[in-house]
């Protein structure tokens, strides 16, 4: 009798994810768990009173717990995290944390370099 693991199974069940450009993931649980390590680590570099930081790891703890507490059941992740196939949540995560890395690069929690206009931040109500 042939057993499969889980991510085996995954990928024997689905061999597209059915968009155009995006490969199934062989393993996406455990890449898209170290993806939300990464950016905790990278989000950690930023000033604790950053409002960004304070947002970004709440929300990137919740979906690393989210992740966690599915088991390795990739539907369960699906549906908990609900932003489409895991895929898509692997490419969300990429992206916050190169987003991340280039808020640690920006330092954009300092003041600004140059006074803003008079009135530049100001909007009808």
């Amino acid at each position: 009798m042939l057993r499969l693991t889980r991510p085996l199974l995954q990928a024997a069940v689905r061999s597209t994810t059915g968009l155009t450009g995006l490969a199934v993931h062989p393993d996406p649980l455990p890449a898209l768990s170290q993806t939300y390590q990464n950016t905790l680590t990278t989000l950690a570099q930023i000033p604790s009173t950053s409002v960004y930081r304070q947002a970004t790891e709440a929300l990137i703890q919740k979906k690393l717990d989210i992740v966690k507490g599915a088991n390795a059941d990739i539907t369960a992740a699906e549906k908990g995290l609900d932003e489409g196939i895991i895929e898509e949540s692997l490419l969300i995560a990429i992206d916050e944390l190169k987003l991340a890395a280039q808020m640690v690069e920006w330092k954009a929690w300092e003041p600004l370099a140059e006074k803003p206009a008079l009135g530049q931040w100001e909007y009808p109500t």
